[in-house]
């Protein structure tokens, strides 16, 4: 069972409970996260106004909760704070005399804890602080008890002039950088992966119409999820292309490198099969497995056409020959490496305890790659080099009749 196997549990007997909602989200050894929220994944809004965000946020938050694909979606956004004003009449306080510095004195004189003198002693000094007496603190009817002084000198209560209005606002007002910033958090329903909550995600903003004003980001996990997709295929491209280079210096080719990353492909398809049969996702962790294949794969067509290619060169065997003759002495170097590699990564796919959830898909990945790739090479690789020595050798002889032609036709 795992940890979100518990939360689930625990979640739907805790969910009578009233005026209680529990937040719970599995905990990881290694985490990205950046902030703390109530369940495990980020997604913030960013804006210069927090009023329009308190206007977007609710709308937004309504539509991620009715998704299938996403679970206990909430928001750090607290709207539900009390704040009193004190709204001036100013035409009537004009008619009466009063200024508007003169209100500003009074109230601060009786609620503002106002320095009006220091008394000094041999040892110590004492400030004097002005204020109303603390039974006069308690409630808005204390107004009818402050006075304010007019232009003519008489006293005026405060309460014939000014009265109070409440009304809702944030407790607090969380910020990223200079602009507010509201972050909403959720977790994912099962069986659904993260790529397919981010898209969802993005189809519900299209939906509600967000403006364009407020700024959308992952966050934490969420965000290097996204970075990697965006970063990963030109991480493999550019691998991809090192070993290409590598490989034409080592054997002077153009071709046969070719041939011996043609081994790549059905690596792969091993890595997105074994995580699809054993339900997992294609997380960060698969990502990296899938580039280790890139490097354990392509020793088992290194070891045949590193053979082949000397044999033609140095004993001046045909490509069948040679390419026959690595097949057969290579076939028990090719089957150690490749076993050793495989079962040096179960222990990675079938280990437990704490932190075997993120061992777990780059042990699948391996083992499932090697697998494959052990089955179709040992098949493919002769094939693709045969067919790739007879395109090289066609190549070669249009070039040095073309070198050779044109001399003879001037």
């Amino acid at each position: 069972m795992t940890a979100s196997d518990v939360i689930r549990r625990v979640q739907t007997q805790v969910a009578s409970i009233e005026g209680i909602t529990l937040y719970m989200q599995p905990v990881q050894d290694l985490t990205v996260e950046d902030r703390v929220s109530r369940t495990q994944y980020q997604y913030s809004l960013e804006d210069a106004s927090a009023d329009e965000l308190s206007t977007w946020v609710p709308k937004l938050v309504a539509k991620l909760q009715v998704l299938p694909q996403l679970r206990d979606v909430a928001t750090d956004q607290q709207n539900g704070g009390l704040l009193a004003d004190l709204v001036v009449d100013r035409d009537t306080a004009s008619r009466l005399g009063i200024l508007p510095q003169a209100i500003d004195d009074t109230l601060y004189d009786a609620f503002g804890q106002r320095q009006v003198s220091t008394i000094f002693t041999q040892l110590n000094q004492y400030h004097v602080v002005l204020e109303v007496a603390p039974s006069f603190q308690q409630s808005p009817e204390a107004l009818k008890d402050i006075y304010v002084k007019s232009n003519t000198g008489a006293q005026v209560t405060l309460a014939s002039f000014a009265h109070f209005e409440t009304h809702h606002t944030p407790l607090t007002i969380n910020h990223q950088g200079q602009f507010p910033v509201v972050t909403l958090s959720f977790n994912l329903a099962p069986g659904v992966s993260l790529g397919d909550a981010t898209k969802v995600i993005d189809d519900a903003e299209r939906d509600i119409n967000l403006p364009i004003s407020v700024h959308t980001s992952f966050q934490g996990t969420a965000a290097a999820f996204r970075n990697s997709l965006t970063s990963e295929p030109l991480l493999i491209l550019a691998a991809i292309i090192t070993v290409y280079i590598v490989l034409g210096v080592l054997y002077e080719s153009y071709i046969h490198p070719i041939t011996i990353l043609s081994t790549l492909p059905s690596a792969g398809v091993g890595a997105i099969v074994a995580l699809i049969l054993t339900r997992n996702d294609l997380s960060i962790v698969g990502l990296i497995g899938i580039i280790l294949l890139i490097g354990i794969v392509k020793k088992n067509a290194i070891m045949m056409i590193d053979f082949a290619i000397e044999a033609e060169r140095v004993e001046g065997k045909t490509p069948e020959e040679a390419i026959y003759q690595a097949c057969l002495l290579r076939l028990r170097p090719i089957l150690m490496t490749t076993m050793a590699a495989l079962l040096g990564g179960l222990p990675l796919a079938l280990g437990t305890g704490t932190g075997s959830e993120l061992r777990h898909p780059l042990g699948i990945t391996i083992v499932g790659g090697l697998l494959l790739s052990q089955l179709l090479t040992l098949f493919t690789t002769p094939v693709v080099y045969l067919a790739f020595d007879s395109l090289a050798r066609k190549f070669s002889r249009y070039r040095v009749g073309n070198v050779i032609t044109e001399p003879l036709a001037e």
